[in-house]
């Protein structure tokens, strides 16, 4: 179907689209650039609920903004009862964002993105432990790591002169108290996920057949007789619906999802449920602890806590200006969305999925008490947490500001009824027509892998004559860089080099 033929004269809704997207964020953009490149005749159909794309998740004040490669986040290499040290996790994650790194600089190459610095930048990555355990802890994941390829540049120091060179913030007021150690990597990213979704939400307004929809709600999803979709949406401020048709849709709207989920009614979504935990970060008003600090430095979590709520000290550059973050403090809100309803998770709720989240409830009492005594905290509390990162932190130096709100998944269980996954998940409806994200971190870092899985599940048949195609975007696909050290090195190289990240 030509884009002429399905234009609608409803203020750009095409109203018989091939593909529906609905999410203005960075996967929706990921897909929709995929699917032009791939099939450029397709027609696509963009719904995003607020008044601009990337305002949610891949907002940049919304997300932590790390290229997260398993560097530094020390919840991806899990401990063993006895000692030794899983960095299988950590391997995958890596790859993974290798291939997004790979795809966004076939898009460099091709014109799509003029300056890759508009996204993304060379930020170096460390780990950051106190006391003999911790010390201990990170030594043995260091060995284990170090053996690898993929982590063959990392560095270990418990020498305050050497920590001091790498974040000088680290060692400022310490005064020889206590043991700390630290890993790092040079080759560590800080990336702005709202920068990069403009980016390809703009080349896709300019193609032909794609249309922008924004200020649009979907209101319901129902499949029809030949197994595409009937989309009903609303645009804020009409008081009536319009009814869209697709082969296909996806759901890629961040917390928003799991709602949409349950209103398609396929078999796979059923027993999902949702977990919301709000973020909140302090930031440095002090420009000269600004520029002394130039690293992502990560701790451990505290007991209890999900892997989205792990310290870290972070440079961040958010629209070209360079800030200082500390967090995420977590807190509780109802909402699946930061412009969500306080309704959300009490409407989530169904008879498919009560009692996988009542499960979860009773075998996660410290993640309650974990969450409770974040929302309790002061001031005073939060200070004394950035204290052992940077113990001459000064409380008038920082403030606290809001960012985003991520639901963590609920699934059903066979043995315990339930349990709380993290995460990104992909669920798809077995012909292939719908499919939809749960989840959250690493999420946008390994967008482009997670994305390619959703090619394969719902377009497995297209995907046959495409390889070549994917190929040309994703130079690794089909191909195991953990198992080949020059392969990855070569395509490393080269993506680095037109990131500008060499």
């Amino acid at each position: 179907m030509s884009s002429q033929a399905s234009k609608a004269v409803n203020g750009g809704l095409i109203s018989h689209p091939d593909v529906i997207l609905i999410g203005g964020g960075i996967m929706s953009a990921t897909l929709g650039v995929m699917l032009k490149k791939l099939k450029p005749e397709m027609t696509i159909q963009i719904i995003e609920a607020l008044p601009s794309v990337a305002l949610e998740s891949s907002h940049a004040w919304n997300n932590a903004g790390t290229g997260h490669a398993a560097l530094c986040e020390l919840n991806y290499t899990p401990q063993a009862a006895d000692g030794s040290i899983n960095i299988s996790k950590a391997v995958k994650i890596n790859e993974d964002f290798e291939k997004s790194k790979q795809f966004w600089a076939y898009l460099v190459e091709q014109g799509v993105i003029d300056e890759p610095g508009d996204f993304i930048r060379k930020v170096p990555h460390m780990s950051f432990v106190n006391g003999d355990d911790g010390c201990e802890f990170l030594r043995k994941r260091h060995e284990a790591m170090k053996g690898h390829h993929f982590f063959d540049e990392m560095e270990y120091s418990e020498d305050p002169a050497k920590i001091s060179e790498w974040a000088p913030l680290l060692t400022a007021g310490r005064n020889g108290s206590g043991k700390v150690g630290v890993t790092h990597v040079d080759s560590g990213t800080d990336i702005d996920f709202g920068s990069l979704t403009k980016i390809l939400i703009n080349y896709l307004k300019g193609l032909d057949g794609v249309s922008l929809s924004t200020e649009t709600s979907v209101r319901d999803l129902d499949q029809q007789p030949d197994g595409g979709w009937k989309v009903r949406v609303r645009r804020d401020g009409e008081r009536s619906s319009e009814k869209l048709y697709a082969k296909f849709v996806f759901i890629g709207a961040g917390g928003g999802s799991l709602k949409l989920l349950q209103k398609s009614d396929i078999p796979e979504g059923k027993g999902f449920g949702g977990f919301p935990v709000s973020g909140q970060f302090l930031v440095c008003d002090n420009e000269e602890l600004v520029e002394k600090h130039a690293a992502k430095v990560y701790g451990k979590a505290a007991v209890g806590a999900p892997p989205m709520s792990v310290p870290h000290l972070d440079t961040r550059v958010i629209d070209g200006k360079k800030s200082l973050l500390f967090g995420p403090y977590a807190g509780f809100s109802p909402k699946f969305l930061k412009s969500g309803s306080m309704f959300d998770l009490l409407s989530s709720v169904t008879v498919d999925n009560l009692g996988p989240m009542l499960a979860v409830g009773r075998d996660n009492m410290n993640l309650t008490e974990y969450l409770y005594q974040e929302v309790v905290n002061t001031h005073q509390d939060r200070m004394d947490m950035l204290r052992d990162f940077f113990p001459d932190a000064k409380n008038q130096e920082w403030r606290l500001v809001t960012a985003g709100q991520r639901v963590q998944i609920i699934k059903k269980d066979t043995e315990v009824g339930g349990k709380l996954q993290f995460g990104t998940e992909v669920v798809s409806s077995s012909d292939g027509s719908i499919a939809a994200l749960l989840g959250a971190s690493p999420g946008a870092s390994t967008s482009v892998a997670i994305i390619l899985e959703v090619l394969e599940r719902c377009f497995a048949e297209e995907m046959k004559g495409w390889k070549d195609g994917v190929k040309s975007m994703v130079a690794s696909y089909g191909e195991s860089l953990a198992e080949n050290k020059e392969r990855y090195e070569e395509v490393r190289g080269r993506a680095d080099k037109a990131l500008g990240i060499a």
